[in-house]
């Protein structure tokens, strides 16, 4: 048995070894680390990602001798709330979880110095006892009851004397306001905005005015998220717009018109591009946010979430010297993703690549990038017209939307070009129907189109908190032991209870999930006016064509998706089942 002075000695690296979490290597890491940055051992393992949050913070709260707490499984009343002053809770970090007239208990994410507990009872007036908690779940329970931004309607209140924003708070035609306090604390909030979203690992932020509201929203896997704000935002929504326009380097006295601008900002080490887009409303100025990460850009093959004998065949078509290559599937299925990782692939010393976009998301080094301009008659048909004169080894077009851009870039694949390229279709087989119906020549179709691939994001069940799902219907199991050609009984499923890591979700992260139809002499042969899809779809699956819902049961079956999220994107509607209902 471990003396007290022993067990004195120990940090949260030393429990997380006895419990198996860690291993030796990686904790001799973190002492390295720890050593080098001067930093706390519980942050330098959650820097490298060793353990989780909250396994984390329970080492450290049995280092600390205190106890450990989630306060969002306690769901806390506003009443236990309001037992500290909201500056209290703003500027310690701190939750209230019980107390009467003599003592407190507080959970706080850091254990506190004796000066600082020593100061909190003399600004409290009681007793206290202190309990540990982690920072995402005080962040959240903060953010759930008094909303992102009450920290900065606290701050104004401050400034103006205590009293209430009853008066929107507007910058003037310079971008500077009278009280530079104000205009500070406004910048404050919308690097607040910005950081949230960087946290919560959303890909847009949409920030819409209403008549006595505002809302927030984060798009975070594909799902909007409301965030809470506080009431007295609204009153400083023209504000936020302005500082947002001064970012983007718009005109800010311009409140009639679209607004469309670019934000560079980096946190850390890492760089990030804001896509602005400023609508004018009935109620004020709506904003939306898209969020690229230029890190994004460099992903390996194996990153995309490819299946092995897709990876190789997307590894090939990138080499090809000529053929068309098109990418399927809606708006936000990650297709502008998968384009860039094939650049990256096919942009060598010995090939010039030429990309042709509307807008340009990504800057890619090496490469020659043109933005669309339709205003000016710089459109993709006409710029890709040009761009063939250029010597091009490798053409990316944004998107084939009309018959003239789809004849440039057919014809450009014949003569030596490799065409990369974006097509809205339900499936990957569909793309040829489409061209066709956009009157391209069939012959030209199936001389020129090398494969099609359809895709879609699926939100991936966050590796903390899976378990198995134990609920999986008899007629899901069979259809998924069809699909993979296995046993009923070896039919597997996972699903993410929720916890502090996935913001009580169940996902975290997302991964693609891939449909390849190639073109071969039997498909080309095929490709006829009045081709029924019905007779592609037959003849790949003899090549060994699989579906996308056949895909995504093998994400299920590995344990990367639930089977929620494979009905939300490949669920089919059964017209005559629905009508005997």
């Amino acid at each position: 048995m471990p003396t007290s002075a022993e067990t004195a000695a120990k940090e949260a690296g030393d429990f997380l070894l006895e419990q198996g979490k860690i291993s030796e290597q990686q904790l001799e890491q973190v002492r390295r680390r720890q050593q080098r940055l001067n930093l706390p051992q519980h942050r330098a393992i959650l820097d490298l990602n060793f353990a989780s949050e909250e396994d984390t913070w329970r080492a450290l709260a049995a280092a600390s001798h205190l106890d450990y707490v989630d306060p969002v499984a306690l769901d806390l009343p506003r009443p236990t709330l309001d037992l500290v002053p909201l500056k209290f809770i703003f500027h310690y970090r701190l939750l209230p979880l019980d107390g009467d007239a003599d003592s407190l208990t507080l959970a706080i994410s850091e254990p506190p110095r004796q000066m600082e507990q020593g100061n909190l009872r003399l600004l409290l007036g009681k007793r206290l006892k202190i309990v540990l908690a982690t920072p995402s779940a005080i962040h959240a329970v903060i953010k759930k009851h008094f909303g992102l931004g009450a920290e900065t309607v606290q701050k104004l209140r401050e400034e103006r004397g205590g009293t209430e924003l009853n008066q929107e708070i507007v910058f003037d035609l310079q971008g500077k306001e009278a009280d530079s306090a104000i205009e500070a604390t406004v910048s404050a909030f919308v690097d607040q905005l910005l950081q949230e979203a960087l946290r919560l690992r959303a890909t847009d932020i949409h920030l819409e005015p209403y008549a006595n509201s505002i809302r927030l929203r984060y798009r975070v896997d594909g799902i909007l998220e409301t965030v809470p704000m506080p009431a007295d935002m609204r009153q400083l929504h023209p504000a936020v717009v302005s500082r947002l326009k001064i970012m983007a380097g718009l005109n800010i006295a311009e409140k009639r018109l679209p607004h469309d601008g670019r934000i560079a900002m980096k946190t850390g080490n890492e760089e990030y591009d804001l896509r602005v887009s400023i609508v004018p409303t009935k109620y004020g100025e709506a904003v939306s946010l898209r969020i690229l990460g230029r890190e994004s850009l460099f992903l390996d093959l194996g990153q995309l979430g490819m299946e092995p004998g897709q990876e190789a065949i997307f590894g090939q078509l990138t080499d090809l010297p000529q053929g068309m290559v098109l990418l399927t599937g809606p708006t936000g299925s990650g297709k502008t993703t998968t384009l860039y990782t094939a650049l990256a692939q096919a942009n060598d010393e010995g090939r010039k690549v030429i990309t042709f976009e509307d807008p340009i998301e990504y800057q890619l080094e090496g490469t020659v990038q043109i933005q669309v301009r339709e205003q000016i008659g710089l459109t993709f048909a006409a710029g890709l017209r040009s761009v063939l004169r250029h010597d091009p080894d490798v053409v990316l077009v944004g998107e084939i939307r009309d018959f003239e851009t789809a004849e440039i870039a057919v014809r450009a694949a014949q003569t030596g070009h490799l065409v990369l390229s974006t097509l809205h279709t339900n499936d990957s087989i569909s793309a040829v129907t489409r061209l066709l119906e956009m009157r391209i020549e069939p012959y030209l179709i199936a001389s020129s189109l090398v494969c099609s691939i359809a895709q879609r994001l699926a939100r991936r069940i966050c590796r903390h908190c899976a378990e198995e799902d134990r609920d999986v219907p008899a007629h899901t199991r069979d259809e998924m032991a069809a699909a993979l050609g296995i046993p009923a009984a070896e039919v597997k499923a996972s699903k993410g209870r929720g916890c502090v890591e996935c913001n009580q979700k169940g996902h975290r992260g997302r991964v693609a999930i891939y449909e390849l139809f190639l073109v071969n002499e039997a498909i080309a042969d095929l490709i006829q006016p009045g081709l029924r899809t019905g007779e592609l779809r037959a003849a790949a699956r003899k090549l060994g064509w699989r579906s996308l819902r056949e895909m995504a049961w093998l994400k299920v079956q590995r344990g990367l998706i639930p089977i929620s999220e494979q009905e939300r994107w490949t669920r089919q509607l059964d017209p005559s089942a629905l009508l005997r209902r």
